[in-house]
């Protein structure tokens, strides 16, 4: 395609990868007539794990009543294109590639990363093309982030936060909190999710600070499964609703901050209905996803199930793995982990949660990633925490390891996004982008 080689050029504007400031991206979008002051109304979200749920939540919730939604998500699983949704459809390549061309003529030579550039372009197809809101998801923090251009969205949304980028955020849970709330803007409304009390009281702390009023899970609002259903329910009543199409009961919190966003909205198009439909027509690749038919059953044995989930820090590993025992309820089966992790993250905060619940852990080097931790390091860390594991070197070998160690098992392909990119890219036979997902910020 096209636009991979423009985007492979973009790469080589800044030299690093990450570097959150402000400066780069506000010289460029004044460059481009400030496009960040056209977009439809805003719903902000930041967090360490559930944005992307959060935001699928609300656009299957919005697109049943009718509305028009773009949304911007990072990073993407196998296309760029995943990144940039307008009005529900992804960009076409030939609108995709005339964006790209435009920054980086706006831009000229001057250091911007990645992340940066592409967000300009997003806003740029944004600006363009009218729609009732625009979801946008934070690529990495909050307050520095190249999305934090905006300064009056109709909502903010703050999801669970955890322990990850600390070499970027801060190191304790209260400094990457306070790192999430910098999305909060005076006079706005922000949605809190489910927490613990350090990230509740510092985000309360600096939301007194700024002057915005919160709506916190478990206060002003919370979600909750009762006899198989969800039941949300806040100041303005109770709402009696299906179950998210999404597996895993972490996804009724999920679901939870979608539907506070929404009743702050008070869009009446926005019916109970709607919710209830977006709750069971709800799509997200990489989240607990039960893989179908596709290539990759050429290397199963029949009645084998593999589950796929991007799932990859320390605070994801519980959640994970509490969904895989959900999973479990519906009959028993030898489990088997595929894993594989990038050397960014704390692996063994991760895999320890699996201890008692798989029966093998089959460790891979995430393909084409500078920094994927290799197989042997993987299960050097899983032996260390009590593990039974083996290694593979690639992902139809690690399922046939599986099939052949294990009548019929229940697969689960975990650890990081970028795995998850190329499993579905196997899967389905797509051709991935050239721009690995990996080159997010």
């Amino acid at each position: 395609m096209r636009s991979d080689a423009i985007l492979m050029r973009l790469l080589a504007l800044h030299p690093k990868i990450i570097d959150l400031s402000l400066e780069r991206m506000e010289r460029l979008l004044a460059r481009l007539g400030n496009p960040e002051r056209k977009l439809p109304p805003i719903i902000h979200i930041a967090g360490t794990n559930g944005k992307g749920s959060t935001l699928a939540f609300m656009r299957a919730m919005m697109e049943a009543a009718g509305l028009k939604v773009h949304a911007y998500v990072s990073p993407h699983l196998v296309r760029f294109h995943e990144r940039i949704r307008i009005s529900g459809e992804l960009i076409v390549e030939s609108d995709l590639v005339a964006l790209l061309e435009e920054c980086e003529a706006a831009n000229g030579t001057e250091p911007i990363t990645f992340f940066e550039i592409t967000t300009a372009a997003a806003f740029l197809a944004f600006a363009r093309m009218p729609a009732d809101y625009l979801l946008l998801e934070v690529g990495l923090g909050g307050r520095l982030d190249a999305t934090n251009v905006v300064t009056q969205p109709a909502v903010s949304v703050i999801t669970s936060i955890g322990l990850d980028h600390q070499q970027y955020l801060g190191e304790t849970i209260e400094e990457i909190a306070r790192e999430k709330a910098g999305i909060l803007k005076h006079g706005c409304v922000g949605v809190l999710g489910a927490n613990s009390p350090e990230v509740r009281n510092e985000i309360e702390r600096v939301a007194a600070h700024v002057g915005v009023p919160l709506k916190i899970s478990g206060q002003e609002w919370q979600a909750y499964a009762q006899h198989g259903r969800v039941v949300f329910q806040d100041e303005d009543g109770l709402l009696d609703l299906p179950m998210p199409a999404l597996a895993g009961l972490y996804q009724i919190d999920n679901a939870g901050n979608a539907i506070a966003a929404l009743r702050v909205l008070d869009d009446e198009r926005i019916t109970e209905y709607a919710i209830a439909e977006g709750l069971r027509k709800v799509t997200w690749p990489a989240r607990m996803q039960n893989l179908g038919d596709g290539l990759l059953r050429n290397f199963v044995t029949q009645g084998t199930e593999v589950w796929l989930d991007g799932g990859h820090n320390g605070p994801a590993g519980p959640v994970v793995a509490q969904a895989l025992r959900d999973v479990a309820k519906c009959g028993p089966k030898p489990v088997v982990l595929i894993w594989g992790m990038l050397n960014t993250k704390n692996p063994g905060a991760f895999i320890m949660n699996f201890k008692g619940l798989a029966d093998e852990v089959i460790c891979l080097a995430i393909p084409d990633e500078v920094n994927a931790i290799s197989a042997n390091e993987l299960a050097d860390v899983a032996k260390r925490n009590g593990l039974r594991c083996s290694a593979a070197h690639s992902i139809p070998k690690a399922l046939e390891h599986a099939c052949a160690s294990h009548p019929a098992p229940r697969i689960l392909i975990c650890g990081s996004l970028y795995l998850a990119g190329h499993v579905l890219a196997l899967h389905s036979g797509q051709e991935a982008s050239a721009v690995s997902g990996a080159a997010k910020r």
